[in-house]
């Protein structure tokens, strides 16, 4: 295929900037916050960001599989470098919010088309590797997004956070025009009312994550929006989500156990920093240890598809929960007493255990699914990931922020973690155990 390590290269870009805006704010948004006012809003620049680009994952996967790769990933590049530079041009925090949003519109854009273009362009055998390439990106950005912003913010402006995005996606773009593509978009008409309705449901769902009052009438909303969403979309000929989908039984278990694993524990990996500069240790030596669940995440990953055809799914699926909970039973032990490196080696674990169940979930999400169905079934698994992540992060959250003592927090952290971790291991036992092996091992 004409342009594949173009094409790749550009969506390496892309999940550069992406991943970096993620966390780059983080370090500079009190610089912001004092420079613009609007300190009330400054929750929402983080959160108009999130919900956005988590919803629109599935939009972005089920458009790519109507009209094609290309034009669809390039629309979230060029939205995602207009965010960039309205963001860097913001002069009030109402406008910061707004701009992050527009910003979120791209990255959730952007977001699938890792997974979805690798699934077009590399067999099975070798996508493993490049799961493992782009994790790497995530681990990078983790690392050097949060000293980035410091060094901007104390030897140039606030506003080249955003700014810096701009050449990259200029980038990306220009690498992207070589590649063309050889599947064919099955064209239909689009779904906007079951979008509209679907970004209004989970954006709804996703409030309570960032509000402090009222969550329940925005979860109840929520809910009622995705009641009739599954309505709409059944009289539908070309829905935003094939609901047929989820009557392919081993997508679906993939799905909700990916939602379960993701909530369970890998929202830690936000909290784990902290604990580490509590103990004393500067903010980047407490980044670089979360690059050990980068370099677990590389050893699952690489060899992971041709494991997927020794193995079949449901081994390495079962074999990942439990590499799971024996982090959490790790994380259990966390103490005065333990510093770096118990934080670095516990976070290799995370690592073994998302990279074999994100790397086998991706693949099997794309391998057991028609062509024209790829690309949305890609994204739904992410947004399984990201919903997960979310709703976990939020729980650790408040159990941090709600103990008398750093210690305790993690403490119950991780004992929610480890319970939860647990539930998914035993869902997966005896739920894939009822999948017939022959689907299962299927490539």
């Amino acid at each position: 295929m004409k342009g594949k390590y173009s094409v790749l290269a550009s969506i390496v870009m892309a999940m550069l900037v992406a991943s970096m805006d993620s966390t780059i704010v983080n370090t500079t948004m009190p610089v912001i916050a004092e420079e613009l006012g609007g300190i009330e809003l400054y929750a929402w620049t983080f959160a108009s960001y999130m919900i956005l680009s988590t919803v629109l994952a599935p939009v972005a996967g089920r458009l790519s599989d109507l009209f094609g790769r290309k034009k669809v990933f390039a629309a979230g590049i060029v939205l995602f470098l207009l965010g960039s530079m309205l963001c860097g041009s913001a002069d009030t925090m109402l406008l910061l919010v707004v701009f992050r949003a527009v910003q979120g519109i791209g990255a959730g854009i952007m977001n699938p088309f890792p997974i979805i273009i690798a699934g077009d362009l590399f067999p099975v055998e070798k996508r493993g590797s490049i799961q493992a390439m782009f994790t790497a990106m995530w681990g990078l950005s983790a690392v050097i997004a949060p000293l980035l912003g410091s060094v901007f913010v104390e030897y140039s402006s606030w506003r080249w956070v955003f700014y810096v995005n701009l050449p990259i996606c200029l980038l990306s773009l220009l690498l992207l025009l070589p590649y063309q593509e050889q599947y064919e978009p099955k064209r239909a008409k689009i779904d906007y009312g079951g979008a509209i309705i679907f970004t209004a449901a989970i954006g709804l769902l996703l409030l309570p994550t960032v509000v402090a009052s009222g969550w329940w009438l925005y979860l109840g909303g929520g809910l009622i929006l995705l009641v009739l969403f599954y309505m709409y979309e059944k009289r539908q000929a070309s829905p935003l989500i094939p609901f047929s989908l989820f009557r392919n039984k081993q997508v679906a278990w993939m799905n909700l156990n990916s939602l379960l694993t993701y909530g369970a524990l890998f929202g830690a990996s936000s909290y784990l920093p902290m604990f580490l500069q509590h103990q004393g240790y500067s903010l980047f030596l407490s980044g670089v240890a979360m690059l050990g669940m980068s370099f677990g995440w590389m050893i699952c990953s690489v060899p992971a598809g041709k494991w997927i055809g020794r193995f079949g799914y449901r081994k390495l699926i079962l074999a990942g929960n439990a590499i799971l909970v024996g982090s959490g039973v790790w994380f259990l032990l966390l103490s005065d007493a333990t510093g770096f490196w118990f934080v670095f080696l516990g976070s290799i674990l995370f690592g073994l255990a998302f990279g074999m169940l994100s790397t086998v979930s991706v693949i099997g999400s794309q391998q057991l699914v028609g062509s024209t169905e790829k690309g949305i079934s890609a994204s739904l698994q992410m947004f399984s990931r990201n919903i997960g992540t979310a709703v976990g992060v939020t729980i650790m959250g408040s159990m941090l922020s709600g103990a008398t003592d750093i210690l305790v927090g993690y403490r119950h952290m991780f004992i929610y973690g480890l319970a939860f971790s647990v539930l998914a291991l035993l869902f997966t036992i005896f739920v894939s155990g009822r999948i017939a092996k022959s689907v299962i091992t299927e490539v």
